[in-house]
């Protein structure tokens, strides 16, 4: 079928907020597609190829970062912290599952937001719903709440600034394998359940001191000293995209060129609906959120639209159930999957599910609840013959208290203390890489349990 970048238009959108001024949201989307790609063809198509052994069970995704990005709260430091606590998970897990761990970041371009309502009511007052702060404001003013086509720009200014700096962290020796596992060791010291994550941080240690001693170092490996970091984001804001939309000219495709990956969220993954048609027509890997009401009959279309040609690595199944709904609802999908040859990435995303509201008022998420939604997710996988690939969170490397529960354990009495997401509460740092022993643990198992059976 024929495809461009803005055919989405012809199709029915939801989650679009409404400007006032149509003419000034026109010219900020020529000025945008005036501008410089964010990222290039060439590293969308690197991800697809390491997704691809994902898929085929050889790889796993970890996938994570902030909710909504902030304009105010951009720093270098908050940068450089998300990207060493996803740096510290991906070491804990490769050595857990042995296998490259593939990372993809919710930054640089994460600022736009679904909601569940276009308006909010505060003490009788109602005005638009914030949106992320590339559409509107977070404060409840007449003025703050209005879209404004100038912070599309801003986005695309801050995304530009956050690419620099993961591109000079990754390259640059501050992601060296051997500071990775120091920090490490920082945090299993001072942690709680240290003891618990000892055996793992000494081990990677050993293999360290080993690969050292067979003449293995900086020089021989420059992997050991730079990683692969991919961004990605909702591609909810569709005149946005389009507007970075370019068509490859070694290849004649279009990409996405705001993100090496873009994903389409639980409530705009209508069939007949205008994201699904932007995303189809690009060649970036394509996540797609799968919520409880998901269903074999909605999901193998959905799987055939976005990935027709059935290829490995193109597709990222997201799943978000709810600890008590995964194991209900996956098993069915899982096998229809399965039973189709469909060749699609699994991951868990167990955040989204598990969302409740504190006694004192604040949104919240538990940690035990978000790790039983995770495990649940690999144990239906596994009985059904697929692989559990990857694990999507929202997370921070900053100190907050959004989330309960963990090894070092914020409770609900502590939530007012450092409280500082716009949208959705996020894991802080101690507990994202908890999270990540706490999985590699799982994965550690299942190895055990494969490797007897194959005894």
């Amino acid at each position: 079928m024929t495809w461009s970048p803005k055919s989405w238009r012809d199709f029915p959108v939801k989650q679009m907020p409404t400007y006032k001024d149509e003419a000034a949201l026109a010219g900020a989307i020529d000025e945008l597609s005036a501008r410089p790609a964010l990222v290039f063809a060439g590293e969308a198509r690197k991800l697809r190829r390491q997704l691809a052994d994902v898929s085929a069970g050889n790889a796993f995704l970890l996938q994570g970062g902030d909710c909504a990005e902030s304009f105010t709260e951009f720093s270098t430091e908050g940068v450089r912290d998300t990207f060493r606590v996803l740096l510290q998970m991906a070491v804990v897990l490769t050595f857990a599952a042995s296998k490259p761990v593939v990372k993809v970041g919710r930054m640089a371009g994460q600022f736009a937001k679904p909601r569940s309502s276009d308006t909010e009511t505060i003490d009788g007052v109602t005005l638009p719903s914030y949106r992320g702060d590339s559409v509107n404001g977070v404060d409840f003013t007449p003025e703050a709440r209005e879209p404004d086509p100038k912070r599309l720009i801003r986005a695309y200014d801050q995304s530009a600034s956050t690419l620099n700096l993961l591109r000079a962290f990754a390259s640059g020796g501050y992601a060296d394998l051997h500071n990775v596992h120091q920090w490490t060791q920082d945090f299993v010291k001072d942690s709680p359940a240290a003891e618990r994550y000892a055996e793992t941080a000494v081990r990677i240690s050993e293999a360290l001191d080993f690969m050292k001693a067979c003449g293995i170092g900086r020089d021989s490996a420059p992997s050991l000293e730079a990683v692969d970091f991919f961004t990605s984001h909702e591609a909810l804001h569709l005149p946005f995209e389009e507007a970075l939309t370019r068509r490859d000219p070694n290849t004649g495709q279009w990409y996405a060129t705001s993100a090496h990956m873009i994903w389409v969220g639980e409530r705009t993954r209508q069939l007949d609906g205008a994201h699904l048609e932007y995303a189809r027509g690009i060649a970036n890997p394509v996540g797609v959120k799968c919520g409880p009401t998901m269903t074999a009959d909605e999901l193998l279309p959905l799987i055939d639209t976005i990935n027709p040609d059935n290829e490995a690595g193109r597709l990222v199944l997201i799943v978000r159930m709810g600890a008590d709904n995964v194991g209900n609802n996956l098993p069915a999908l899982a096998r229809a999957v399965t039973e189709a040859g469909r060749k699609v990435v699994w991951s868990s995303d167990p955040m989204h599910g598990n969302t409740v509201k504190a006694s004192s008022g604040y949104k919240t998420r538990n940690f035990d609840r978000i790790l039983t939604e995770l495990e649940s997710f690999m144990d239906v996988l596994y009985s059904e013959g697929a692989y559990p690939g990857g694990v999507h969170f929202e997370m921070t490397g900053r100190d907050v208290t959004e989330c309960t529960g963990g090894a070092k354990p914020v409770t609900e009495a502590d939530l007012a203390a450092r409280y500082h997401t716009q949208c959705d509460p996020r894991l802080n740092a101690d507990q994202a890489l908890d999270m990540a022993f706490r999985i590699a643990e799982s994965l550690k198992r299942v190895r055990r349990n494969n490797s007897a059976a194959a005894a």
